[in-house]
């Protein structure tokens, strides 16, 4: 995802009704410029100014109000993806990841879409979660 700058990570805020605080300034800004989905740990480490319950307290607002997704990596672990509609998840967002059980990095397919299954009736879909695990190029090439 392309870095956009301060402006922009307020104007996200702002669409989608959030009060743009420091912290949701910091929280969201630091997903906006990663290339792969983020653990509350991984923010941690980036947010070393931040409180762990406070990134904790950000995410779950982001994800309250559609700015990010989560997604559960091949080893269970929640990560949060912004949602490429900046406030408004859709079916867009549904994209494939890719698990590496080697170097345990997860890769987003952003131009693969997780394909849709049509559920007997009375079933409703809150979420897809589209993991494909195996080894990256780079871990290949070790071997």
């Amino acid at each position: 995802m392309e870095y956009m700058g301060n402006d922009g990570v307020i104007e996200i805020l702002e669409r989608a009704g959030i009060k743009p605080t420091s912290n949701r300034i910091l929280v969201l800004r630091a997903l906006v410029k990663s290339t792969c989905p983020l653990s509350l740990s991984d923010l941690e480490i980036k947010l070393l100014s931040l409180e762990k319950s406070s990134v904790f307290r950000v995410l779950t607002l982001l994800l309250k109000h559609g700015v990010v997704h989560t997604i559960e990596d091949g080893r269970g672990i929640v990560k949060y993806e912004i949602c490429t509609g900046h406030g408004n998840c859709t079916g867009d967002d549904l994209h494939v990841h890719f698990y590496c059980e080697s170097c345990n990095h997860v890769y987003c397919f952003d131009k693969i879409r997780a394909p849709i299954v049509e559920l007997p009736d009375g079933f409703a879909i809150n979420s897809i979660n589209y993991m494909l695990k195996g080894v990256c190029p780079k871990c290949c090439n070790k071997r």
